[in-house]
């Protein structure tokens, strides 16, 4: 069986408050985008070292494949249900990491839904939610995957109605890794703004004065090329632009599509949806 495993943008950032565990909550709206990654899941002879066979494609995956949120979605289900028949997953990577689009996290949320399917496993939607969420904090919504507004860590969820899909979403993808940690660091905190899902209420032209991204407060002033990725999809006629997440990937919104040939560093991808 064949997934593709899709990307997010955030729709606003707000940092609420740091909490004792050493977390911090958020407010955010997630958005799917159809940027996606492949994952195939087939059943093959259990053998005496192990129950999973992973290999990959496409992009490099900078860690060792017991790392990787497909194995560890795996071996969460294999823990839970020991009857697990042997797997071989291969993983195609389209979605660079690092980029603030969640790819990973909808690797491992899709393996989960994937495995769920493939061996009628019959676990609901809140038990796929419970255990998506020990993968990490993200991993929820891939579940859900439709727009949601989001508190907590992220996992609090409630469906939203945001609907782009009449606009062009362009994402500029320089490559370059913002580090989480430094992105938290000193990273403001607004308990008293407006939240981002009511600030989505209002039309599309007012977000950019209103709709904020509290990381890029701290990451743009490390990175000022991302500054110019977003100023530049201002100028090319975006009606909203972003940095998503944590970085770095910069998104513009447009009601046409835009003309992009030649405005970006070569080195950078860029992709229309």
């Amino acid at each position: 069986m064949v997934v593709f495993p899709n990307a997010k943008i955030n729709l606003g950032l707000r940092i609420t408050s740091k909490r004792p565990d050493g977390y911090h909550d958020l407010d955010t709206v997630f958005y799917p985008i159809a940027f996606n990654d492949v994952l195939e899941i087939v059943g093959q002879p259990s053998t005496n070292n192990s129950n999973l066979s992973f290999s990959s494609s496409g992009l490099p995956i900078p860690c060792d494949h017991l790392a990787n949120l497909c194995v560890k979605a795996y071996d969460l289900l294999k823990k839970k249900f020991p009857e697990l028949p042997a797997v071989q997953m291969h993983l195609h990577k389209n979605i660079p990491m690092g980029a603030g689009l969640g790819g990973g996290s909808s690797d491992g949320a899709f393996a989960i839904r994937l495995l769920n399917d493939k061996f009628k496993m019959g676990l609901s939607e809140t038990e796929l939610l419970e255990m998506a969420l020990e993968l990490g904090s993200d991993c929820p919504f891939f579940i859900k995957n439709t727009p949601v507004k989001a508190a907590g860590r992220g996992e609090i969820m409630e469906s939203i109605s945001v609907d782009l899909s009449n606009k062009k979403i362009l994402l500029v993808l320089p490559g370059i890794h913002v580090s989480t940690a430094n992105a938290f660091k000193n990273c403001p905190i607004h308990n008293d703004a407006a939240t981002c899902a009511s600030i989505l209420e209002k039309p599309i032209a007012d977000w950019k004065d209103h709709l904020v991204n509290d990381f890029e407060s701290t990451v743009f002033p490390l990175f000022p090329a991302l500054a110019e990725i977003k100023q530049q999809l201002y100028e090319m006629g975006a009606v909203y632009a972003s940095m998503s997440g944590t970085g770095s990937t910069i998104y513009g919104i447009f009601e046409g599509i835009p003309d992009f040939e030649g405005k970006f560093d070569k080195q950078y991808q860029v992709v229309l949806l």
